[in-house]
């Protein structure tokens, strides 16, 4: 289904963000046959510096929320699309296990989805999740798996719109 829904007319790109779940979205995106003819690449930047270097996320902002926020990740999203040239950008960051000396006792993500339109406006979305008793790894599968979801409704939603 995600294959169809970006390339029924108007056709429509993809870049990919990730830091919590280090290449998981990536591997989801992959993994459906015919990726190549929307998926143009994905980074995986699990540091702030690689976050600010790459993406353009801001480093201050960043630096002031360990790089993990719903601004972060819009920022990520927004940063994907340009970096691969993309209509749409998704991201994650988050954290895999709790981080109690951070303030953070469960695992936590958060992530976006950045569509940039014709008209050079955008669209963007986000979301937070909270993982509480998860293993990291389970952590990352779920939230790879989430902004799938979101991304395949978005696109849902959106082709709806435009056609009326």
């Amino acid at each position: 289904m995600l294959k169809e829904l970006f390339l029924e007319p108007p056709r429509l790109t993809l870049g990919v963000a990730e830091s919590l779940t280090g290449g998981r979205v990536q591997a989801r995106i992959a993994a459906v046959s015919g990726a190549s003819e929307f998926f143009r690449g994905g980074i995986t930047a699990y540091t702030l510096t690689q976050k600010q270097r790459h993406l353009g996320v801001d480093p201050t902002m960043a630096a002031a929320v360990n790089g993990v926020s719903a601004e972060v990740a819009r920022q990520m999203a927004r940063g994907a699309c340009a970096l691969f040239g993309t209509d749409l950008g998704v991201a994650t960051t988050g954290y895999a296990e709790a981080a109690p000396a951070l303030g953070v006792f469960a695992p936590c993500a958060y992530w976006a989805i950045c569509h940039r339109l014709s008209d050079n406006s955008t669209i963007d979305r986000e979301g937070f999740m909270e993982l509480p008793g998860r293993r990291r790894v389970d952590v990352q599968e779920a939230v790879a798996a989430l902004l799938c979801e979101e991304l395949a409704a978005h696109l849902s939603a959106w082709r709806i719109a435009t056609r009326h």
